[in-house]
């Protein structure tokens, strides 16, 4: 019995040896750095988080606001996915950035946000329309079904250069504000974000 406890102690104690070899796993909780430090040319939830963060503090300060303050925060809003027009696959921090602008606005107390539980189902009768895009029709024709006077909606658009051993790319992450009834953009602003592999 003491052969075989010792064997299998010996086997653990071998095989504990293996998974740690060389590798070492750490969490971004204890060590920040792990997620400010970038991984490859590729956008990430840093750089996505940053320009949202840059595009929501100057729509703070904009005439639109101040006019839905004025309005005691009875104007309505929705918040439209996000479009991905890049080569990278980042559709699931996008949508992310969905949920933080809307709490954003929530926490403005300067509009009622309007959530939908159809709008999954609106947003794929809206692709169908208009062959996975938005135009400012189909902005309004889905304000309009959700009974939302105002959208915040936007688009991530990168810019890939190479020369010699170096590669630099650009991420462009424009957002609007559109008054559903005219299509009127009442706010625009791009932020934007660059990385460098050398």
């Amino acid at each position: 019995m003491t052969l075989i406890r010792n064997a299998f102690f010996g086997l653990l104690l071998s095989t504990a040896g293996l998974v740690g070899c060389g590798s070492e796993v750490v969490r971004g909780s204890n060590d920040p750095s792990i997620d400010n430090k970038a991984m490859s040319t590729g956008i990430d939830k840093d750089d996505i988080q940053r320009m949202l963060k840059e595009n929501l503090n100057d729509l703070r300060n904009r005439p639109v606001v101040a006019s839905w303050q004025k309005e005691g925060g009875t104007a309505t809003i929705s918040v439209l996915p996000f479009r991905n027009e890049t080569s990278e696959h980042i559709d699931s921090p996008l949508h992310a950035m969905l949920s933080e602008a809307e709490t954003w606005l929530v926490d403005t107390g300067a509009v009622r946000v309007v959530s939908s539980e159809r709008r999954p189902e609106l947003i794929e009768e809206m692709k169908l329309e208009n062959s996975g895009g938005f135009d400012p029709a189909a902005v309004s024709k889905f304000g309009k079904l959700l009974g939302v006077k105002y959208v915040l909606t936007g688009k991530v658009q990168s810019s890939d250069e190479k020369m010699d051993d170096e590669r630099r790319v650009q991420y462009f992450f424009f957002m609007q504000v559109l008054d559903v009834e005219t299509g009127q953009i009442l706010w625009q602003h791009k932020a934007y974000v660059t990385k460098l592999l050398r």
